[in-house]
């Protein structure tokens, strides 16, 4: 007899993404947009860490970051990335691997006056991966940011967005006997191939 784990399934990922991304958010978790980005260095060494996701469309995934911080070094050298969605709540992941390119200037500078007063002065502060000789350095070029920029404070110019442009997508939904359901979306010209997957 068949249990049918995922009862729906949308011929386009992003819809597929969309349905179930509004469904953690109806549990109300900390941080709904939070994801981990997995890179590689030059090295070969991968590399991951969490970040939140700021939009998301058919043109891709997006979240900002000081670009010249490891993260934005590896994208800009490798232009690829995966991106990993664990939705505990609801028994849930969500695997995406792409092309990466930078958001447009315009894109940037939106986001950038939409944060917080404090969090734009962070972003100059933070020599992002740097090493920091003391919490004090850090607090002392916030403050001094501060007072440069009394009233707007300007984007700054390492500062900006990635754009993950899918060519692959996962979803894992748990299942009792570890007999989870996982299906793959790859892209077929402009359309997308859907493939069920052996737990």
């Amino acid at each position: 007899m068949s249990t049918l784990l995922i009862s729906r399934l949308e011929r386009n990922p992003v819809a597929q993404f969309r349905l179930w991304f509004d469904e953690w958010a109806a549990t109300r978790p900390p941080e709904v947009n939070a994801m981990v980005v997995a890179t590689v260095d030059p090295q070969g060494q991968p590399w991951a860490r969490t970040v939140l996701l700021k939009q998301f469309d058919d043109n891709g995934f997006v979240f900002f970051t000081n670009r010249e911080s490891n993260k934005g070094r590896h994208l800009l050298a490798g232009q690829r990335a995966a991106l990993y969605f664990q939705w505990l709540n609801n028994s849930r992941q969500v695997q995406i691997h792409g092309r990466v390119e930078m958001t447009s200037a315009a894109e940037d500078d939106a986001y950038f006056a939409s944060r917080p007063r404090e969090s734009q002065l962070g972003a100059w502060a933070s020599q992002q991966s740097r090493p920091l000789a003391a919490r004090d350095t850090l607090e002392d070029r916030f403050a001094a940011y501060d007072r440069q920029y009394p009233d707007t404070v300007p984007r700054p110019p390492y500062w900006g967005g990635f754009r993950v442009t899918p060519e692959r997508y996962e979803f894992w939904q748990a299942g009792a006997h570890r007999l989870h359901d996982r299906f793959e979306y790859t892209r077929d010209g402009d359309d997308w191939f859907i493939q069920r997957l052996n737990p």
